[in-house]
C-alpha cells in the first residue's frame, strides 16, 4: 500500500520532523511503501526525516509547476496520504481534494492567527475561542501575535482557508484530549477525530522503575528559550519555593532561543542561582535529566502535547507545570507531578506545585515512580498501534 507524507521540511528541524524520523522505519515494517512531499530541505541527507528507512520516493515542492506535481502525485496513486500541516495552504487543498488525507496538526494549524491560543496583554491567558471574526476585534488589543494590522488580516485569511480544508479530511488524528477539545469546537466532526497516544522521540523508558536516590536541589528547563515558554515564571517562583523548603534550588535551563540573552542578563541582574546550558544533544539531556529533580514546564500557551514531560518520565524524573493544553494528558497531580492553574499562569502557584513535589521525600519518590509508569503509555509502539489501522481504514474507503 502506497503512503504519502506531506510535510514542510524534510530535514530535522523541530519536533514534527523528529516525530516522521521515528515513525516511517515502523510505517515501512507494516508493509507501507513510502512516498514524501516536502516543502523546504532534503529528506534523505543524514539530518533528515528519511534517514533511517532511506531509499524513498521524494517530491520537492519547489522543483515543479503545482499543475505538474499534482498530476505526478496523482499519478503514483497513493492508498493515503499523512499531512502534517503544509505552509502552502492552496497545494494543502488540492491533495484533500484529490486524494484521501488523514491529517495530523502538530499545532494550532487553522484554529488561531497567530498559532499562540493565548493573550498576552494584560496578562497571558489561554484562549479558548474558535477562529473567527472576532479574533480580529481582539487580535491587537490583547496582543495576541505581532502589532502589525496588514499581516494580521493575511494570517487571517490563510488560518480560516485551513479551517476550511478540514472539512475535507477523511480523518484528523490529534496529541492530546487537548487538541481534540479545541477541533471539535473549530467545528470537526466528532466521528473524524482521535487522539494518539504521542510519544517522546529518541527517547525511551528505563526497563525499570527509579530506584530512590537523594534529592539535589537542581530543577530542570527544557526547551527554547522564548516568551511562551515561561521561563520568567520559573525565575519569579524558583526563589518562592526555595524559601519556604528551606533549601538552596538551582534552576539549570538546558536550550537555546531568541530570548536567552534576555533571559540570562534578568536571572544574572536577580542574583538567582540559574545555569545557562545551551543546546544540548540527546545524551546530554539525558543526562541532566537524571541529576535533577523535577523538570520544569512553565509554558504560558496551551502545549498541543509537552513531550519534555514525558522525556523526564522516561528516567523517572517528575514534573512541575501549568496544566494547560495537553499537559494534563501526562502531569496527573500526585502521580507525576504537582500542577499550577494553568489558564492564567502565576509564578506563585507555580511556587506552590514546586513545593507540594519536594516538601516530602516519600512523596517525591513516589511521583518519580509515577511519572516512569506513565511514561510507559506513551511509546511509539503504542502510537503506531493506533495510527496504522486508521491508515488502513481511510485507505480502504
Amino acid at each position: 500500500m502506497r503512503l504519502l507524507i506531506a510535510t514542510q521540511h524534510g530535514n530535522i528541524v523541530g519536533g514534527a520532523e523528529l516525530y516522521l524520523r521515528s515513525i516511517l522505519p515502523p510505517l515501512r515494517e507494516a508493509g507501507f511503501e513510502i512516498g514524501l512531499l516536502t516543502e523546504y530541505g532534503r529528506p534523505d541527507t543524514d539530518d533528515g526525516i528519511a534517514s533511517r528507512c532511506p531509499p524513498v520516493r521524494w517530491w520537492d515542492v519547489g522543483q515543479l509547476r503545482r499543475a505538474e506535481l499534482l498530476e505526478s502525485l496523482t499519478a503514483w496513486q497513493p492508498a493515503v496520504v499523512f499531512a502534517q500541516g503544509l505552509a502552502d495552504q492552496p497545494l494543502e487543498r488540492s491533495l484533500a481534494e484529490r486524494l484521501p488525507v488523514v491529517m495530523f496538526p502538530h499545532s494550532y494549524h487553522g484554529a488561531c492567527i497567530s498559532g499562540n491560543k493565548c493573550h498576552s496583554w494584560p496578562g497571558y491567558e489561554v484562549c479558548h475561542r474558535p477562529l473567527g471574526p472576532a479574533c480580529l476585534a481582539l487580535y491587537l488589543p490583547r496582543r495576541c501575535g505581532g502589532r502589525n494590522p496588514i499581516t494580521m488580516l493575511n494570517l487571517y485569511a490563510t488560518q480560516r482557508a485551513r479551517l476550511d480544508t478540514f472539512h475535507h479530511y477523511r480523518a484528523v488524528v490529534v496529541s492530546s484530549e487537548h487538541m481534540r477539545a479545541e477541533y471539535l469546537r473549530q467545528g470537526v466532526p466528532a466521528d473524524r477525530l482521535q487522539v494518539l497516544p504521542h510519544f517522546a522521540a529518541d527517547s525511551f523508558p528505563d526497563s525499570r522503575p527509579p530506584a530512590p536516590r537523594p534529592r539535589t536541589d537542581r530543577l530542570l528547563f527544557v526547551g527554547r528559550i522564548t516568551k511562551l515558554k515561561g521561563l520568567e515564571f520559573a525565575f519569579d517562583a524558583l526563589p518562592i519555593a526555595a524559601e519556604r523548603l528551606g533549601r538552596r534550588l538551582t534552576l539549570v535551563v538546558a536550550g537555546d532561543g531568541p530570548d536567552r540573552a534576555e533571559a540570562e542578563a534578568d536571572a544574572r541582574r536577580r542574583g538567582l542561582p540559574v545555569e545557562f546550558l545551551g543546546w544540548v544533544d540527546g545524551a546530554r539531556r539525558e543526562m541532566e535529566m537524571r541529576s535533577a529533580d523535577l523538570v520544569v514546564v512553565p509554558s504560558v500557551w496551551p502545549e498541543p502535547f509537552g513531550q519534555v514531560g514525558t522525556q523526564g518520565g522516561d528516567v523517572g524524573l517528575p514534573a512541575v507545570g501549568f496544566a494547560a493544553g495537553g499537559i494534563p494528558d501526562w502531569l496527573l497531580p500526585g502521580v507525576t507531578g504537582e500542577s499550577a492553574p494553568g489558564d492564567r499562569p502565576r509564578a506563585s502557584e507555580l511556587a506552590d506545585a514546586i513545593v507540594r513535589a519536594l516538601a516530602d521525600d516519600a512523596h517525591w519518590q513516589r511521583l518519580r515512580v509515577g511519572a516512569w509508569e506513565t511514561a510507559n503509555r506513551f511509546t511509539v509502539e503504542a502510537h503506531m498501534e493506533q495510527l496504522i489501522p486508521i491508515l488502513h481504514s481511510v485507505a480502504e474507503e
